[in-house]
């Protein structure tokens, strides 16, 4: 069994399982934004952060990574993911058609926004900004998730304009 894992946010920089091939993907309508408050990984139920998430857009595209599972890790793999990623039911995990650098269509596992969910929101960027700036969850200040996927995707060529504002901004924040 083939498995690709489509990568928009900390997949991008933390994947946490192995894989044998990554590719720059592009995933055709759906939109990448902090769409989700964290009430685990970078916020808490009284404090809440804010995670990327994919939404719906028939004329968007985003751009992310494809890793390609090592074989035979599949099923642990999904596991983790699911333990990871469902851990509020707030995404939902999708098999989606995703297009690969070298022009390969491929399937994907991917984890999408439940636009039905309490946890799914639409701020400004700059209610974003002031969010994320001061935001803290298990896994660490929402400011680390912000700078991490920002550079990440910089160093793989993806532009995403909304994220390097969103940089700019908390940097601004939390250092002036």
């Amino acid at each position: 069994m083939t498995m690709w894992v489509f990568g928009y946010g900390s997949l991008l920089w933390n994947p946490g399982f192995e894989y044998r091939e990554q590719s720059v993907a592009t995933l055709p309508g759906w939109h990448r934004s902090f769409c989700m408050r964290s009430i685990h990984h970078r916020g808490t139920e009284n404090d809440p952060g804010l995670v990327l998430a994919l939404d719906a857009q028939s004329d968007a595209h985003c751009q992310g990574v494809a890793l390609l599972v090592e074989e035979g890790h599949e099923a642990k793999t999904l596991d983790y993911l699911r333990e990871r990623e469902l851990i509020s039911s707030a995404y939902l995990e999708k098999m989606l058609d995703i297009d690969l650098a070298d022009g390969r269509r491929v399937e994907a596992v991917t984890y999408v926004i439940d636009p039905q969910h309490v946890q799914y929101c639409h701020l400004d960027l700059e209610e974003q900004a002031r969010i994320i700036a001061t935001a803290v969850g298990g896994r660490g200040p929402n400011t680390d998730y912000l700078h991490n996927t920002a550079s990440h995707l910089w160093e793989l060529g993806i532009e995403d304009d909304d994220l390097d504002w969103l940089s700019a901004r908390v940097k601004a924040l939390t250092t002036g």
